[in-house]
């Protein structure tokens, strides 16, 4: 096995910003390797979490839901305001929930519907406790509202064949 070489900790901030520039050029696995690099300098950076839990999730629309989704749940419990945790986890299960808009195929509707109000409680719970300058939970949680008010296949269960299609749809493949 190759060993890893440690990044100096004055070197952090310029790693920081080369992680969210490969995320703004669709290199996730890039942005998170640089924040594993950060990471492994000072374990709590809160903004190396952040664009590490971001270029997790997207990789979701690669195909890569597993094991991006829930290595993106483990970081939430790492970011120390609760305003962040609600936000973030809102924001992973928006994601999820267009990830599932996107694929379409039977029952995606009720799946895409059943992540979109996971995501509306995470940014209810935000709003809870918010800075009033920062309405981003507010955007996020209009922007879920706007996608199922706008596609009526996006709606609750309508039987009990919940369980069954996320079973069958949310399986890692």
């Amino acid at each position: 096995m190759i060993e890893l070489r440690s990044l100096k900790p004055e070197a952090i901030p310029s790693a920081l910003e080369m992680a969210k520039r490969y995320r703004l050029l669709n290199e996730p696995d890039e942005a998170e390797s640089i924040c594993l690099d950060i990471l492994a300098v000072d374990p709590g950076h809160q903004e190396a979490l952040i664009t590490r839990l971001l270029a997790l999730t997207d990789k979701f629309a690669g195909g890569a839901l597993y094991p991006a989704f829930e290595h993106a749940r483990e970081l939430v419990p790492q970011l120390k305001s609760p305003y962040c945790q609600a936000y973030y986890m809102g924001l992973i299960f928006e994601r999820r929930a267009k990830l599932h808009l996107r694929k379409g195929g039977p029952g995606a509707g009720v799946i895409a519907y059943q992540w979109f109000r996971q995501a509306l409680e995470a940014f209810g719970a935000a709003l809870g406790s918010c800075d009033p300058g920062n309405q981003d939970a507010v955007l996020r949680w209009n922007s879920c509202a706007r996608i199922l008010n706008s596609h009526p296949d996006v709606k609750p269960d309508e039987g009990n064949q919940g369980e069954m299609l996320l079973d069958a749809y949310d399986m890692p493949h």
